[in-house]
Parts: structure tokens; sequence; C-alpha cells
């Protein structure tokens, strides 16, 4: 069975107990450190665009930065319809324990803390370790209370398909603070990822676009001179 985006809110609601995030100690802390950074080309702003959005993306899971640079910059133009333009995409390659390359709640809790990138940060992971097991996992404000140290992170395995489209779809999650999806055909909020689900409504853009700057995951530009 294919596994879906999940939510955003959905797993606090039935999350198993054994399973809800853990306390954490200096002892757990994980061996991680930033091995190389690189600032990829942004795709070229619209004329319209009236918000910036700066972008960190952390490749913890072995990923082909090409593969990577591709998924962020395919993904950074379905926000173009909203006007917002990406400004800035940095990844850093990551060294750390086998242990910390997939998504786990009490695992990647370490992990965000001792990295502590700026937001929105879009994390590459291997897999997950999450059960039920989703592709990808978008953490805003909504669903980060008891785990803050993940608040306004987007979580990618390996596995996600359509994942141009699962970045921008998690992405919106986050910027909007919301876990809402839209069935309507076509629309990229739809649950299910699919190479034509890329249309935003202007509501939505204006929710993304609002929220996002209130969180300071936005900042609004300078009017271009004609």
């Amino acid at each position: 069975m294919t596994r879906r985006l999940t939510s955003f809110f959905l797993l606090l609601s039935w999350l198993p107990l054994s399973l809800w995030p853990l306390p954490l100690h200096a002892s757990e802390e994980p061996a991680a450190r930033i091995k190389a950074r690189e600032a990829l080309t942004v795709p070229a702003a619209d004329a319209t665009a009236s918000h910036g959005l700066q972008l960190t993306l952390l490749n913890i899971g072995g990923w082909a930065p090409s593969t990577i640079a591709g998924i962020a910059q395919q993904g950074s133009r379905l926000l173009m319809q909203c006007d917002i333009a990406t400004t800035s995409l940095e990844v850093l390659q990551i060294e750390t324990d086998d242990f910390h390359q997939d998504f786990e709640t009490a695992r990647s809790r370490r992990l965000a803390a001792r990295l502590n990138p700026p937001r929105p940060a879009v994390f590459f992971v291997r897999d997950t370790r999450q059960r039920p097991a989703f592709d990808a996992e978008a953490i805003g404000r909504g669903n980060s209370r008891s785990r803050p140290e993940l608040r306004d992170t987007v979580w990618i395995t390996r596995d996600t398909r359509d994942a141009a489209i699962a970045f921008a779809h998690e992405l919106v999650h986050v910027l909007m603070n919301s876990g809402h999806h839209d069935e309507s055909p076509g629309n990229l909020m739809n649950s299910e990822t699919h190479p034509h689900n890329t249309q935003l409504t202007p509501a939505q853009c204006a929710q993304i676009r609002d929220n996002g700057v209130r969180h300071s995951l936005l900042q609004p530009l300078p009017p271009r001179r004609p």
C-alpha cells in the first residue's frame, strides 16, 4: 500500500503512549556536524513577487546533492503562484551517526536541537521509524507543542513519490500553520500527491502569506521599480 503524506495534526490525536516524545537528556545528544554548505541557484522571481522565502535544506540521509537541488528548485517554483519568491536555498551536508539518519520523533528532536538551523528547514532523511509510516511530515506551530525542537520543519524520506510536489505540499502546511487538506481536483493540498496537483487558491495564498509573515517564515519584499 502506498504511504500517504501525513495530515500535520494527525499523529497527536492517536499516537500510542509508547511513541510519544521523550524528554531530552544531554547524554543522548547526537554526534552531528556540518561537512559542507552549498548555496543553490534560486528560481528567477516574477515581477509580481511580494514575499521572500529563505530555506535551509539539511541532507542527513545520504541523498545525492543534485536530487535535493532539483526537488527544492522545482518545489519552490510552485509557490510563485502566491507571489512568493525563494530568495535563498542553502544546503547543509550533515555528518551524523546511523541512528539519527531516519526520522523518529525523539531522535529527530535531539538532532534538530543540536543543529538548530534557521526556519523554515527541510530535512532530507533516509527513512522513517514512525509508526504508522509516512513518506513526508510537516511540523508547524499547532503540532509541535510537545516537541518544540521540530517546529517549522519538514522531513522527507527517500521513498517520497512526486518529491517536488510533496516538498511544496509539506512546506505550505508549515507556512499556513494548518493541517487542512483540499480535495479539489488539481489542488496542491490534496491529501494525495500527484503530478497534476499543483494549484493553490487565492484564499490559500493569502493564508500562506499572512501566517508566514506573522511567524517570521516569510519576508515582505520591497516593491520593484518599474
